[in-house]
C-alpha cells in the first residue's frame, strides 16, 4: 500500500485529500507546515508528498528542496498561484508535478497515481545496498545520498560485487566479469582496484570483505 504525506496548513484541505486518498486505498500521514514535513521525512519513508507551496514556519518550495537533500520522494506541489513563473520555480526546486488551487480531488488522485507509477519505474534502475546507491542508467554512485566519483573499472567492479552480495568471488571470477579476459597478474590487478575502490566509498569500504586465500565478497551492512 502506497503511503502519502499530505502537507498543508489548512486542516480542511488535508481532510479532503485524506478522504479521497483513503478511498483509493492509500495510507496517509499529515503535516501542518514544511518544517514538520521535513522532520517526518527524516524518520519515515513516503511514496509521494502532496505539498502546499505557501505555509508558515517553512514554505513548500524550501521544504521540498530540504527533503530532496536526503530522500528521493516525488512531490506534487499545491498552490493558489498558477502563473508560469511559479510553476517553473516549483519544478526547479524538485517538484514532480504542480496543481493549482482550487483543484479537483479526483484529478489529484489521478496525478498521484501517475507520479507513483513513474517513480517506481525509475527505481528499477537503482540498486541500493549497505548505504550505497547505484543509478545504473546514469552510472552514478552515491554514498549516503552524496555522489562519489569512480573510474569506469571501479564502477563495474562495485556493481559486480553488489549484484553478487553475500557470494565469495575469486579474483579470477572478478577478472573475467569486469575485465573480460584472463590476465597473468589477476591477483595484483584486482587487489589494486579493490584498494582504490575502498578509498573512494568512505565508510562503506568495510562492506567489501577480503576472504583470505580466495577473493572478495560484498556484505550489505545496513
Amino acid at each position: 500500500m502506497a503511503k502519502i504525506l499530505i502537507v498543508d496548513d489548512e486542516p480542511d484541505i488535508r481532510a479532503l485529500i485524506c478522504r479521497y486518498a483513503k478511498h483509493e486505498g492509500y495510507d496517509t500521514a499529515e503535516a501542518s507546515d514544511g518544517l514538520e514535513a521535513v522532520l517526518m521525512c527524516r524518520n519515515e519513508d513516503f511514496d509521494v508528498i502532496i505539498m502546499d507551496a505557501m505555509m508558515p514556519e517553512l514554505d513548500g518550495f524550501s521544504a521540498c528542496k530540504k527533503i530532496r537533500e536526503t530522500k528521493d520522494i516525488p512531490v506534487i506541489m499545491l498552490s493558489a498561484r498558477g502563473e508560469e513563473y511559479d510553476k517553473l520555480f516549483g519544478f526547479e526546486t524538485g517538484a514532480d508535478d504542480y496543481v493549482v488551487k482550487p483543484f479537483s480531488p479526483r484529478e489529484l488522485m489521478a496525478r498521484i497515481k501517475v507520479v507513483i507509477s513513474r517513480h517506481s519505474k525509475a527505481e528499477t534502475n537503482v540498486i541500493k545496498a549497505g548505504g550505497i546507491e547505484i543509478d545504473t542508467l546514469g552510472r552514478v554512485v552515491c554514498i549516503d545520498g552524496k555522489r562519489t566519483e569512480l573510474t569506469a573499472k571501479e564502477y563495474e567492479l562495485l556493481l559486480y560485487l553488489i549484484k553478487n552480495t553475500g557470494i565469495v568471488l575469486t579474483r579470477e571470477q572478478i577478472m573475467e566479469a569486469v575485465w573480460g579476459y584472463e590476465y597473468y597478474s589477476a591477483d595484483r590487478t584486482v587487489d589494486w582496484h579493490i584498494k582504490q575502490l575502498r578509498s573512494h566509498i568512505g565508510k562503506c569500504r568495510n562492506n567489501i570483505v577480503t576472504v583470505r586465500g580466495v577473493g572478495y565478497k560484498f556484505e550489505s551492512k545496513e
